[in-house]
């Protein structure tokens, strides 16, 4: 009986341990970023375990809202989007805010995109959002992250 009400808790105690790692994070650290006149509230996802979940299980996000991911140096950095219901543009951002290359990103997917150069920024959007503002490689974002401007 013991050995039955242990595997229980057991069990239990791992369907509550998945469920809450397929809860969207919402409560990261903010900053605004300036695309133009365009203001962007930009969760910053800066831990190896928030890169990682990154927007995964997210349903909805406001037309103007992304996430930031940075990293503590550039690097070759690719993403997927395993887990992740929005279609999405990941601009891949130099230190100064330059954005390097541009990458659309189909829902549920495990292909890579990356960047091409080493960046240590990543700037998640929804998908076609950069393309509305005529945003393309080489245009430079502004913002705290980016020295300020």
């Amino acid at each position: 009986m013991k050995k039955t009400i242990a595997s229980l808790l057991l069990a239990l105690l791992s369907t509550l341990s998945a469920a809450q790692e397929m809860q969207p994070q919402m409560n990261l650290p903010r900053t605004t970023l300036r695309a133009g006149m365009h203001l962007i509230q930009a969760q910053v996802a800066t831990t190896p375990q928030q890169r990682a979940m990154g927007l995964m299980f997210r349903r909805e996000m406001p037309a103007n809202e992304g996430m930031l991911f940075v990293f503590e140096q550039p690097a070759v950095q690719c993403f997927w989007m395993k887990n992740t219901l929005l279609p999405l543009t990941a601009a891949f951002v130099a230190d100064d805010g330059t954005v390097v290359n541009l990458a659309d990103m189909q829902p549920l997917s495990e292909a890579s995109h990356c960047s091409a150069e080493p960046v240590r920024y990543v700037l998640e959007m929804h998908q076609g959002w950069f393309a509305k503002r005529a945003i393309k490689p080489g245009f430079r974002l502004g913002g705290p992250p980016f020295g300020g401007r």
